[in-house]
């Protein structure tokens, strides 16, 4: 979603941050996908993640029925399988944000599991773009 929205909306600015090395995630990028508008920040000591408040999963988050089944519904119907951490943390958490052009944060989302995806549609809406 985020490549998609990228490609469509040049107009926004959007980043991601990777808690992997510079060659993990140019490797990562290929697998989703590869050519996108998307700035790639790499944080591997985690100290941006850190800064908004993102911190250490718990089993729970990663490990509960719910996101497990997601896992197995992903492969089976999209074909979308787990990926290898061959750097950075596995157990560090997301977050999403939508930053307006004065730098407010005008809209958030903490996955409360693993397989709580954001709605970047909504999160485009609250900056004032995709109404």
């Amino acid at each position: 979603m985020l490549a998609h929205l990228s490609n469509k909306h040049p107009e926004i600015s959007f980043i991601a941050v990777s808690h992997s090395d510079q060659a993990s995630t140019n490797k990562w990028i290929v697998s989703v996908g590869g050519e996108w508008a998307v700035n790639v920040i790499i944080d591997t000591d985690r100290r941006l993640y850190a800064a908004w408040g993102l911190g250490v999963s718990t089993t729970w988050h990663i490990l509960n029925p719910w996101s497990i089944y997601s896992v197995y519904k992903m492969a089976k119907d999209e074909k979308i399988w787990n990926k290898g951490t061959e750097s950075g943390n596995r157990w560090q958490t997301a977050g999403s944000f939508a930053v307006n052009a004065d730098g407010v944060v005008k809209w958030v989302q903490i996955p409360k599991v693993m397989d709580d995806l954001p709605d970047l549609k909504e999160a485009m809406k609250a900056v004032g773009v995709g109404k």
